[in-house]
């Protein structure tokens, strides 16, 4: 029977890219709990809480309210792994259906520029960032069959 990986709080917010007072915040707050403790009484925590601290900074960047994102992981605990990736997906679909309404609401815009201008805006997009979305579109465009 294997151990499973048991971090400190540091380790823990290293790993999430957060600060110590985030985690206890977030466990004050019941988003997260320690899965025991140590023998000299430090609280460790699992590969799952670091998954769903990582879940909770996503949802945060996306400006989910904290009670939205409790409600989320309380639902996050009880749908399968393959129920996780259609979210995901879902998701992604939803905000590439806006970048589609936003590159639209451009055409406007960029018909106004002079060809100079318009030639160091595309420049802008660099190749990872086209690539990405062409990976994006090949992605839904699979789930959707």
């Amino acid at each position: 029977m294997g151990d499973k990986k048991l971090y400190k709080i540091g380790e823990l917010a290293h790993l999430a890219g957060v600060s110590s007072r985030t985690i206890d915040y977030y466990t004050k707050l019941g988003l997260i709990g320690p899965e025991k403790r140590s023998d000299t009484n430090y609280r460790l925590y699992s590969d799952e809480t670091l998954l769903r601290l990582k879940r909770i900074e996503s949802m945060k960047r996306e400006k989910y309210s904290l009670e939205e994102i409790k409600s989320s992981l309380r639902e996050w605990g009880r749908v399968s792994h393959s129920e996780r990736v259609t979210d995901k997906l879902t998701s992604l679909h939803l905000h590439l259906e806006q970048l589609q309404k936003e590159a639209k609401e451009l055409g406007p815009m960029l018909e106004r520029m002079r060809p100079n201008q318009h030639k160091k805006l595309l420049k802008m997009l660099t190749p990872a960032t086209a690539a990405c979305i062409e990976a994006l579109l090949l992605l839904l465009g699979n789930s959707q069959s």
